[in-house]
């Protein structure tokens, strides 16, 4: 992404935000509410055109071929908005066969993944049956499932029971170890620091930190990802504001 900015009624949203990804790196994206998270991730897939800049992928801006762009991205929303009168198997074929995947490839690669994520016995549900960390596992195995090579993930893990939730943090790393180039949007710092080698932190729309996880905490001199975020984007003290509520509580 190269200086870009979108502006909703002459208000901007994001501003000049600048950033690469390289295969094998997975970029964390963390900010507060209104941070610019959610546009920055709508322009990087091709949902939102910006004010101004560009995305580019392989050298190319995306929007000279944004359908072929697409079929090297898989996506993963915040919200796992699906077709509820669909099973998640039907829903799975209607996204390989639009992917263009032979139907001997679809068919193996999901009874594969359906199993790996523990939704087999429930293929031929409805999606209207499934609670959202079903729905979010039917959502990260069609993002998967045609092997794209520009993941994007926001929040992800929202919904997820315990385990599949493990088993996607070492999923990230393992794509990474693969050459994917991945995109992570959470708010769950714990997770950014475990999983990303590179962190980009937003703020008010623009960008307040850029670069490798391991330098990141050395530019507050603070000592950890946690503590590194909130002195870049809070203007609050943490600590004092959560003894105040205790205080308003026990009066």
């Amino acid at each position: 992404m190269r200086r870009l900015t979108k502006l909703y009624n002459s208000l901007p949203a994001v501003q000049n935000v600048s950033f690469i990804i390289q295969p094998g790196q997975v970029l964390g994206c963390l900010g507060p509410n209104g941070a610019g998270k959610s546009t920055t991730v709508k322009m990087l897939i091709g949902l939102l055109q910006p004010s101004t800049g560009q995305v580019f992928f392989n050298g190319a801006d995306i929007h000279a071929d944004l359908a072929t762009y697409r079929k090297q991205l898989g996506y993963v929303p915040e919200e796992p908005n699906l077709y509820p009168y669909l099973s998640g198997r039907e829903y799975l074929e209607l996204v390989a066969t639009l992917r263009g995947m032979t139907r001997s490839q679809r068919d193996r690669k999901i009874a594969d993944l359906l199993h790996l994520f523990s939704m087999y016995p429930h293929r031929d549900g409805s999606i209207a049956s499934y609670s959202k960390g079903m729905r979010q596992r039917i959502l990260l195995i069609a993002a998967l499932l045609d092997n794209p090579s520009l993941l994007i993930f926001d929040e992800p893990l929202s919904g997820l029971d315990v385990v599949s939730a493990l088993i996607f943090k070492n999923l990230i790393g393992r794509l990474g170890e693969r050459g994917k180039a991945v995109f992570y949007c959470s708010h769950v710092l714990e997770v950014v620091e475990k999983v990303c080698s590179h962190l980009l932190i937003l703020r008010g729309g623009n960008v307040v930190a850029y670069g490798a996880a391991a330098q990141l905490p050395r530019v507050s001199q603070e000592a950890s990802l946690e503590e590194t975020f909130a002195h870049l984007v809070s203007e609050v003290n943490a600590d004092q504001v959560a003894g105040e509520i205790v205080e308003v509580v026990a009066a």
